[in-house]
């Protein structure tokens, strides 16, 4: 393919990009002690050296009263110089472009050493996912803040790097001051639009006179909100007319969403549900009504979308930031035509955004060097070449195998069935699911390019070991259903998951799944056996269905489960079954919970590790090592770690 557009240069306020694509703000957790670390400036390094145009760094806190943890840049200070300059010096002898990016959540706060912190904001109107009712600001606090931002641009700039970004996107501090629905003030700072809208020219302003005239300002801004009380497509559009007024201004970075509340915090990281390149045709809509540069992200996932982007007007460059998560050396390879050797992202937000919401450094269920980079990012001297046998084509078996032959050893794969890919073709049967799948294409890729001899319908047994004689035996084996000693009669109709999605049963019209992982298994039914016309009772051994999921995809999976009449019964653990009604007990209370009227049980319990090889190579003279579920039954970033590290360390 052609990319006729991605890979040429951008050029904002004498600054050269040497193509279209950019790495957008999102959270590491790699900073220590308010200011980025070497971690950081690793795994930015790594980015920059792998083609990218332009990286964004997180956001900063500017302010003291809004740094919540020591993990979060707080640009408050000149502490964070030193750490800024450092990440600077590691992209820029890349050739890349770096930025910081400036932000106060006002309304939006989080908790501080286990304490709520006092939110500050135009009005005071509560979130709806914080739950945090804030603190008016005072005129003069507004200029504090104004002046903060402008201090900490200016930090960035002492720095070296080449832009900040001022975050007026998710529902955050400036976009709170533009929306008539969040600023109620009659001072300078609200009542007509012209003073809503203020606080933007004074910022952009006052940051201009600190900065100088070389350094670049940008702001980032949500083209839709999509939250009850957020600024629709119309008001955004009508926001970013008036910044053309701003010739100090000089670019627009597009997404959507809000962190007012959940439907709009689904799009902060959208999840493989949501359509790829969602935000570009609104991104183009704003294009054609301003002379900034226009940025945009949003589910761009492969460098043949960026192009089409680019080459439809709708952006000047595009944000691919999960795809550089899971390949780094993503825009180098698209620019070299190996297209096929793009370990692409498939949008599972496990984690990218959901390490980020447990409080632990970013990585990608695919790609576990990402924000491991110094610790992983080179194998260790390889001694001698073994011979490596790999039992199991599952995620963990895949990335064992890629691995130990990209680090010189002979290395043979087997797969007892005819596919590769294990639980993996069962994810991708369920609705919006189907990309999951694209992790067995990319390991198989992985395999094929380091020589990994794959054999297929080869069971890799005790006898075949003997034959094969490997230095070195990785069991990758997976799991199978679990099913709990409970009593469930010969009259029930009760069938496992996998028999659901393998399509060897066919559940009745009124169907009660016994749901005790609180996972994708469950939700995924529901979804599915709802929209092939059943009544669908789903009955979760834990707070909430997807309890187990990354936030996003949970909650954008409860408003589809709510959509679709689908009764979700909460603290329900499987005690039995008998004929037409299944019995669960309230896991707090102990009482019964009795669903009745029912022609089909579905039993997602959890799985079961296949120990069967591990138990046959006991005493035999192979070193012996276990990856993924037949270790302990878990989820495909568990299987994809420890095959990496299982191989790294042969």
């Amino acid at each position: 393919m052609s990319f006729s557009h991605l890979f040429t240069p951008h050029e904002i306020r004498g600054h050269e990009f040497h193509n279209r694509i950019f790495s957008s703000a999102h959270q590491t957790i790699l900073a220590r002690n308010g200011s980025p670390s070497e971690d950081m400036a690793a795994y930015h390094e790594a980015r920059a050296r792998g083609g990218t145009g332009l990286i964004i760094m997180e956001s900063s806190r500017p302010y003291s009263d809004d740094v919540s943890a020591s993990y979060y840049i707080d640009s408050s200070t000149d502490a964070c110089i030193p750490g800024y300059r450092m990440v600077a010096d590691a992209v820029h002898k890349h050739g890349c472009k770096v930025f910081g990016q400036i932000n106060h959540g006002g309304r939006i706060t989080y908790r501080h050493e286990g304490m709520y912190l006092v939110a500050h904001a135009p009005s005071m109107v509560p979130d709806h996912r914080f739950h945090c009712m804030p603190r008016v600001m005072s005129t003069g606090y507004v200029w504090t803040i104004i002046r903060a931002f402008a201090a900490a641009a200016g930090r960035m700039a002492e720095a070296g790097l080449d832009g900040a970004e001022l975050t007026a996107s998710h529902g955050m501090l400036i976009a709170q001051f533009l929306n008539p629905q969040t600023n109620f003030r009659d001072d300078e700072f609200g009542g007509s639009v012209q003073n809503r809208f203020r606080i933007v020219s004074e910022m952009i302003a006052a940051t201009r006179a600190t900065v100088g005239s070389e350094f670049i300002i940008g702001m980032r801004i949500s083209a839709e909100e999509m939250e009850p009380d957020g600024l629709d497509q119309a008001a955004w559009l009508d926001i970013c007319r008036r910044l053309n007024d701003e010739e100090e201004l000089d670019y627009l970075s597009v997404t959507v969403g809000s962190m007012m509340g959940l439907a709009g915090s689904v799009h902060v990281v959208p999840p493989m549900t949501i359509d790829h390149a969602y935000t570009a045709p609104l991104a183009g809509a704003i294009k054609r009504d301003v002379r900034q540069s226009v940025l945009v992200t949003g589910r761009i996932n492969q460098p043949q979308l960026a192009e089409q982007i680019l080459a439809l007007g709708q952006a000047d460059m595009c944000g691919m930031t999960r795809a550089l998560i899971s390949d780094p050396e993503m825009p180098n390879k698209a620019h070299a035509g190996r297209l096929d050797d793009i370990r692409a992202c498939i949008g599972c937000n496990q984690a990218c955004i959901g390490h980020y919401h447990q409080g632990v450094r970013i990585s990608c269920i695919q790609n576990p060097i990402s924000g491991r980079e110094l610790a992983l990012g080179t194998h260790p001297p390889l001694r001698k070449t073994r011979k490596v046998l790999v039992a199991g084509g599952g995620p963990g078996g895949m990335k064992a195998a890629a691995v130990a032959a990209e680090h010189g050893h002979q290395v043979i794969l087997c797969e007892k069935s005819a596919r590769l890919g294990g639980q993996t073709l069962l994810a991708q049967t369920l609705p919006g699911r189907a990309e999951f799948g694209v992790i067995v294409d990319n390991l198989r890729r992985e395999m094929e390019l380091n020589g990994v001899d794959i054999r297929l319908n080869a069971i890799a047994d005790k006898a075949l070991i003997e034959v094969e004689k490997p230095d070195a035996v990785i069991i990758a084996t997976g799991a199978i259903p679990y099913r709990p000693d409970v009593d469930i009669s010969d009259e029930t109709h009760a069938v496992d998951a996998w028999q659901v999605l393998k399509g060897e049963v066919k559940p009745g019209a009124s169907v009660v799944i016994a749901d005790w992982r609180c996972d994708w298994v469950g939700l995924g039914l529901a979804e599915k056996l709802a929209r092939d016309g059943s009544q669908v009772r789903l009955c979760v051994d834990g707070e909430m269905a997807g309890q187990n999921l990354q936030q996003y995809l949970r909650w954008h999976w409860a408003g589809v489960l709510h959509k679709l009449g689908i009764e979700v019964i909460a603290y329900a653990r499987l005690f039995g079954a008998d004929g037409d009604t299944a019995y669960f007990q309230h896991t707090t209370s102990g009482e019964p919970i009795v669903c009745e009227n029912m022609d089909t049980l579905v039993i997602a319990q959890g799985h079961q590790p296949v120990i069967t090889l591990e138990q046959d190579l006991a005493g035999c003279d192979v070193e012996v090592h276990l990856a993924g579920d037949c270790l302990s039954p878990r989820s495909a970033e568990e299987a994809v770690y420890e095959g990496f590290m299982v191989a790294r360390n042969i």
